[in-house]
C-alpha cells in the first residue's frame, strides 16, 4: 500500500520547477522533483489501533509544509507502507520505500521488533529512522547516528513504572512478558528497582504472542502470592490474560502499558473484567500549542502519544532538510539536533520553522510530544508519564508526572 501527499501548490510547480534554483549558503538548491519521505506505521496487526492516526498526523505536517511552499520551494511527497506490526512485512515495506520510492527519511516504526529489523536498511542506505519503539537495544545498534527515538527507552519506562508501583504499595510483582526485544531488559530493570525498593519480582514468564490461552501461566500467578501482575504484552494477548485472571479470581493490581489495553478493550471485555486495570504511558505535552492544534485537527479521534511523536518526526525531518539546504538523508541526520536543541527561537510548528529558517534564523523546535532533545545515542532525554485506571468502561487519569 502506498499513498502520496502533495500540497495544493504542487500542480503549479510544473516545468519551471525543473530549472529554477535557490542559493543557500553559496550552494545551489535545485527546485526539481518533490522531496520524498517515508512512513512505516502499523496499520494492521497488534499496532493497528494506532497506525492510522499516526499516518494521519504525518500527512497533516506534510500538507502544512507544502502549503507554506515546501522545502525551499520543493514540494514534499509522503509514501507509506503498512508494517503490519511484523518484522518481515516491515522489511519488505522499508525496502520498497528506500529502493523504489527513494525516501530521504523513514518515520513511524512502532514495534521494537520491526524497528530492529528495519534499522540496518536505514543506516546502510543513509536514511535517518525516526521511531517510537522503546527497546533499549535499538539505539545500541551501530546506526552511525541515523536513529532518533522520541519514545523513552524501555529502561526509563520500566524504571519509572516500577518506582510508581512501589510508591503505591506493591511488594511482590509478577512479570508476564510477551516474547519481544525488551522482555529480558524489562525484567532486569524491574528486578533491580524492586529489590532496591524493598520488594521483589515474584515470578517471570515469557510467552509467545500468538497464544490463545494462558491457564497454566495464570495458575502460576495465583500460586505466587503476588499483589501485582505486570502485563508486558500487546492488545490481543493482554485481552486474553485479563479475562483469565478475572475468571481465576485474581484480586491484586493489574498493570500494563497503555498500548496493550487502549480504550478499544472496553468493546471486547465487560466492565467487571477491566475495572481497576491501571495503565501507564509516556504523555504528550498536553499544554503545548502543537498538541492543541493536533487535537483540534483530529476532532473526535484521540491524540495518543504515538500520533504526537510522529507529528514531530515529520516536522523534524522537514526542518532539518531546510536547515541543511539539501534533502539528502545525511544532511537530515546531521541537522536534526540543530533545529530541535540549542539557543534558537522556539517554534512549535513546521510553517513557522520553515519561515524562520528561510530568513536565516536559528530555530529550536518543541512539538506535540514535548521538547525533542536527543542524547548521543539518539534517545530522547526525558518525558512525562500518564497513569490511568479503568472504571465503568472508560479510563480516568490518576496522575501525570
Amino acid at each position: 500500500m502506498m499513498q502520496t501527499t502533495i500540497g495544493r501548490r504542487g500542480a503549479l510547480l510544473g516545468a519551471a520547477a525543473a530549472v529554477s534554483t535557490f542559493a543557500i549558503g553559496g550552494r545551489a538548491f535545485a527546485q526539481t522533483a518533490p522531496v520524498v519521505f517515508g512512513a512505516l506505521p502499523p496499520l494492521t496487526g497488534a499496532g493497528g489501533p494506532y497506525g492510522p492516526a499516526m499516518l494521519r498526523a504525518m500527512q497533516g505536517v506534510v500538507e502544512a509544509a507544502n502549503s507554506a511552499g515546501g522545502i525551499k520551494g520543493r514540494q514534499i511527497r509522503l509514501a507509506f507502507e503498512d508494517d503490519q506490526t511484523n518484522p518481515d512485512a516491515g522489511v519488505r515495506g522499508a525496502r520498497k520505500l528506500i529502493d523504489v520510492d527513494r525516501v530521504q527519511a523513514l518515520m513511524g516504526t512502532w514495534a521494537s521488533s520491526v524497528t530492529t529489523a528495519v534499522a540496518p536498511l536505514c543506516w546502510e542506505n543513509r536514511v535517518p529512522l525516526f521511531t517510537v519503539s522503546g527497546a533499549d537495544s535499538i539505539t545500541l545498534l551501530p546506526h552511525q547516528g541515523h536513529i532518533f527515538r522520541t519514545q523513552p527507552n524501555s529502561r526509563l519506562q520500566i524504571e519509572t513504572a516500577t518506582k510508581w508501583l512501589l510508591g503505591k504499595g506493591a511488594r511482590r510483582v509478577f512479570h508476564m512478558a510477551a516474547q519481544s526485544p525488551f522482555a529480558q531488559s524489562s525484567q532486569d530493570v524491574m528486578t533491580e528497582v524492586m529489590r532496591a525498593g524493598g520488594g521483589a519480582v515474584s515470578g517471570y514468564v515469557v510467552y509467545e504472542r500468538d497464544k490463545t490461552a494462558f491457564r497454566s501461566e495464570v495458575d502460576t500467578i495465583m500460586r505466587s502470592r503476588s499483589d501485582t501482575v505486570m502485563l508486558n504484552g500487546y492488545l490481543p494477548d493482554v485481552t486474553i490474560l485479563l479475562r483469565e485472571l478475572y475468571r481465576a479470581g485474581f484480586d491484586g493490581r493489574r498493570f500494563t502499558f497503555a498500548y496493550a489495553a487502549p480504550a478499544s478493550v472496553f468493546g471486547t471485555l465487560p466492565n467487571e473484567v477491566t475495572n481497576g486495570l491501571t495503565t501507564f504511558q509516556p504523555s504528550p505535552d498536553l499544554n503545548s500549542p502543537a498538541f492543541t492544534r493536533l487535537k483540534a485537527a483530529f476532532g473526535s479521534t484521540e491524540v495518543d502519544p504515538y500520533s504526537a511523536q510522529v507529528h514531530d518526526h515529520a516536522t523534524m525531518a522537514i526542518l532539518a532538510a531546510a536547515q541543511g539546504g539539501d534533502a539528502t538523508g545525511t544532511v537530515i541526520r546531521d541537522n536534526v539536533r540543530k533545529i530541535c536543541q540549542g539557543d534558537g527561537e522556539k517554534v512549535d510548528n513546521v510553517t513557522d520553522g520553515l519561515r524562520l529558517i528561510a530568513a536565516g534564523r536559528a530555530v529550536n523546535f518543541e512539538g506535540a510530544s514535548g521538547p525533542c532533545e536527543f542524547d548521543e545515542r539518539g534517545d530522547i532525554r526525558g518525558t512525562k508519564f500518564r497513569y490511568e485506571v479503568a472504571e465503568g468502561g472508560a479510563y480516568r487519569v490518576l496522575e501525570l508526572v
